[in-house]
């Protein structure tokens, strides 16, 4: 069974930095896709990060040049180093993984998601 656990959020101040990080049991990285995504308080899921197993790295807008997402493999950990947070960025924070069969069959996991609050 795969569980994807995140860690790091918490209070930080504005300009300041965190990194979260997943961690995934029960899967082997081989064919994948990682997302990172937020949701803010009342209002709709956001999509933050993706990383390709290929290496490519992709970022929404208001993220490009401050977040950088990452995966250990040897440690089955995914991460999210996120620079000069904003109090925008507040929100709770999903780690999620897309499992890519040989046969392109596609199963996606969600980890349970972890607070970050961006304030003084």
């Amino acid at each position: 069974e795969v569980q994807l656990v995140e860690s790091g959020g918490g209070l930080v101040q504005p300009g300041g930095s965190r990194t979260l990080s997943c961690a995934a049991s029960g899967f082997t990285f081989s064919n994948f896709v990682i997302n990172w995504a937020r949701q803010a308080p009342g209002k709709g899921l956001e999509w933050v990060s993706g990383l390709y197993s290929d290496g490519k790295t992709y970022y929404g807008n208001s993220m490009l040049g401050r977040f950088t997402i990452s995966v250990d493999k040897t440690k089955n950990t995914v991460s999210l180093q996120m620079n000069n947070l904003k109090p925008e960025d507040t929100a709770v924070y999903y780690c999620g993984i897309r499992d890519i069969s040989v046969l392109g069959r596609m199963r996606d996991y969600w980890g349970q998601g972890t607070q970050v609050t961006v304030s003084l």
